[in-house]
């Protein structure tokens, strides 16, 4: 009898003892910011249980949330009318690549190419040719950026920045001007698309892989004693070789040389002569970049200030990407200037941000996902931004305005770059409150800039580093 008593008492001291532990290992867990039981009661308390939680639930688990958040009052904000518009031609499509920075730039000087040279609507030119040269340049500027801070230890975060991105397909504005200016252009036809410029990802891993074996290989070398900058020079030509071979083998060679017959815009032959890419350039495209200026719109930054970007090139002997940063106000009206003399711009955004794909319309009511959620979502644009919330994303062909009757703008339009059956007749469209809240980038030629705004230009850049957020790559 006593052992049983004995045995009760030993039970229930264990029981006691194993809840006494777990609330005290609770309560441990708590104050190190771990989610406690009683933590976890109080959070299940915020999702009820009645028939609204119920038939909202069975809704959603089935659904995604954009489809659900759809605003349909909202549709009819939508409509096709701009006051101004620089009429555009064939919509061009990037594919699957992030080369969208390319074909926004080659589109702005491919308008004012047909304008005045009559030339057909779908005349484009190559983004295939430019692409190459893209690669190789950047496959150059990670093999002298590894050179150049070779004795950097392999930790720092220079270094591990550059292995981390020895190369990509995205980009922006001055590597357009860049690479134009040292290669020139040549049409479309001269040198086509391929499967691998139209589809990026398995190539430029397979060139980011050998980047990454020849970066290490440099490294190596430069340790070496004795070793000369003659020596170093040599191996990393004969690495860009092997590149440049790889580069063929999926874009094919770039000519040199090549004969074109042109057309006008009834498709009529009106000369055939041979041109190098510069030369055509010259003829066709000829445009003096020192005179486009990028600004920018970036809250968490000091407005009226050049930044410059390190490492942010597309050719290791060209420029950095540098910009002014300007509040929205200062940029709308030279955006409308441009447009109102019939002048396309690179501009870019974030494109996903309220984007309705199937209308192509961008507007901050395009869905409330507020009331979907029971929720509030109220940063802003410098709180998105410094959060990690927002950045560019895309570049597009800014080319439409809608002014209200004392000119303050409506709603913009953009010419994209993922062929003309998406969106609205392949371009999107937006209201001002979306521009103000998610344009990042445009790119104006200096007669749109104010004299007062264009003398900030003059002044030293402040440098940030290649590893800054807000300074991705527009794909």
């Amino acid at each position: 009898m006593k052992v049983k008593h004995i045995t009760l008492a030993l039970g229930i001291l264990l029981v006691s003892s194993g809840a006494m532990a777990q609330g005290k290992k609770a309560a441990q867990q708590q104050d190190k910011g771990g989610i406690s039981p009683e933590m976890m009661q109080q959070m299940k308390k915020s999702y009820g249980t009645s028939a609204t939680d119920k038939a909202l639930r069975n809704i959603m688990v089935n659904n995604a949330p954009a489809k659900l958040a759809l605003n349909h009052e909202n549709a009819t904000k939508f409509n096709s009318h701009f006051s101004n518009r620089v009429v555009s031609k064939a919509v061009t499509d990037q594919k699957s690549s992030g080369r969208c920075w390319m074909f926004t730039g080659l589109n702005v000087l491919r308008n004012q190419a047909i304008r005045h040279h009559n030339l057909p609507a779908e005349f484009q030119f190559s983004q295939a040719y430019l692409f190459f040269y893209d690669q190789l340049e950047k496959a150059n500027l990670f093999l002298q950026a590894t050179i150049d801070n070779a004795k950097l230890p392999m930790d720092d975060q220079k270094v591990q920045w550059l292995f981390k991105n020895p190369i990509g397909d995205g980009g922006q504005f001055t590597g357009v001007a860049n690479l134009i200016d040292k290669y020139g252009l040549v049409p479309s036809d001269v040198m086509p698309e391929t499967f691998n410029t139209n589809n990026t990802s398995s190539i430029s891993s397979l060139i980011a892989l050998k980047l990454r074996e020849d970066g290490l290989q440099l490294r190596e070398m430069a340790a070496q004693k004795g070793m000369t900058p003659q020596k170093m020079q040599a191996k990393k030509t004969e690495m860009l070789g092997t590149i440049y071979r790889m580069l063929a083998l999926t874009f094919g060679e770039p000519p040199a040389e090549f004969t074109w017959e042109q057309k006008n815009a009834k498709g009529e032959i009106v000369e055939t002569a041979t041109y190098t890419p510069k030369e055509f350039y010259e003829k066709f495209a000829k445009t003096d970049f020192s005179k486009y200026y990028m600004v920018m719109n970036d809250p968490t930054r000091e407005y009226y200030k050049v930044y410059e970007i390190e490492y942010d090139r597309h050719v290791y002997d060209g420029q950095n990407w540098r910009y002014l940063n300007l509040p929205m106000e200062d940029i709308a009206p030279m955006c409308i200037a441009s447009i109102k003399d019939s002048t396309m711009m690179y501009f870019s955004c974030d494109v996903g941000k309220f984007l309705n794909r199937d209308k192509g319309f961008m507007d901050m009511n395009n869905y409330d996902y507020a009331s979907l959620m029971g929720t509030t979502f109220g940063m802003d644009k410098k709180q998105r931004v410094s959060t990690f919330a927002s950045g560019s994303s895309h570049a597009m062909t800014l080319c439409a305005v809608d002014l209200d009757k004392d000119g303050k703008p409506i709603k913009w339009m953009v010419e994209n770059s993922w062929g003309p059956t998406y969106g609205w007749q392949g371009n999107l469209i937006m209201t001002n409150d979306w521009f103000n809240e998610y344009m990042f980038r445009v790119v104006l030629e200096e007669k749109y800039i104010p004299a007062n705004i264009l003398k900030m230009m003059d002044q030293k850049p402040i440098m940030l580093p290649a590893w800054d957020p807000m300074f991705a790559p527009e794909e």
